[in-house]
């Protein structure tokens, strides 16, 4: 069984910038692919930016050079720093982890959501 527990969402302002954290805990033999998700009022949920085991990186056109996904794998975290905010930017961020499981099996987990707020 995996947590993920993510923070730093928030309500700021059009241009502002937050930095969002997803932190893994529980048994499992290795964490691979990490990655962020959103999912706006009305919309479907897309991939933000993911980050591979070998730190190889992807990110959604909407966010290219404004965001920045990054982990820490002593401590199990993803982050989302998150730069020149946009009000289109608001939405639910969720966090997506892949891991290898203790009886070497992969299995996929969700954080339950941080909402982010960009004021214009």
């Amino acid at each position: 069984q995996v947590r993920l527990v993510e923070s730093g969402g928030g309500l700021v302002q059009a241009g502002g910038s937050l930095r969002l954290s997803c932190a893994a805990s529980g048994r499992f033999f290795s964490i691979n692919a990490m990655g962020w998700y959103r999912q706006a009022p009305g919309k479907q949920r897309e991939l933000v930016a993911g980050i591979a085991s070998g730190d190889s990186t992807n990110y959604a056109d909407s966010v290219k050079g404004r965001f920045t996904i990054s982990r820490d794998n002593a401590k199990n975290t993803v982050y989302l720093q998150m730069n020149s905010l946009k009000p289109e930017d608001t939405a639910v961020y969720c966090c997506n982890v892949g891991v290898t499981t203790t009886d070497y099996s992969p299995a996929n987990y969700w954080g339950k959501g941080t909402l982010v707020t960009v004021s214009s």
